[in-house]
């Protein structure tokens, strides 16, 4: 599923990495946790948190996600999205909750991390 098409479907707004629209995702995880997204998330894969933070940037790039979304609205402060820029990591923000956009994505055939839909 292109990046695009994603941002379209949790109504999201792209803060940052607008320029890596048309990648394909082809799995997604959720966490808050970050020592589960460096034991679990798939290279190039989703990640969908809660956490608007440096150290949630910072995470993704090291575990190599393809592109972060920020539920329930969160609009994180400018250096997380300066540093998003900075790593070419694309940084969206949904108004829907973590539950919402797991299940949206599940309805147009995203995998999860472990390949079960």
């Amino acid at each position: 599923m292109k990046l695009a098409e994603i941002a379209r479907t949790l109504e999201g707004t792209v803060l940052a990495g607008e320029h890596k629209l048309d990648i394909e995702i082809v799995r997604c995880g959720a966490s808050d946790l970050m020592s589960d997204i460096l034991a679990g998330v798939a290279d190039g894969s989703l990640l969908l948190t809660g956490l608007a933070t440096l150290q949630t940037i910072r995470t993704a790039s090291i575990a190599g996600v393809g592109a972060v979304v920020l539920v329930r609205g969160k609009i994180p402060p400018p250096e997380v999205v300066d540093l998003a820029n900075a790593q070419g990591l694309p940084l969206i923000s949904t108004p829907c909750s973590m539950f919402v956009s797991c299940g949206r994505l599940h309805a147009c055939q995203l995998t999860g991390l472990n390949g079960n839909r």
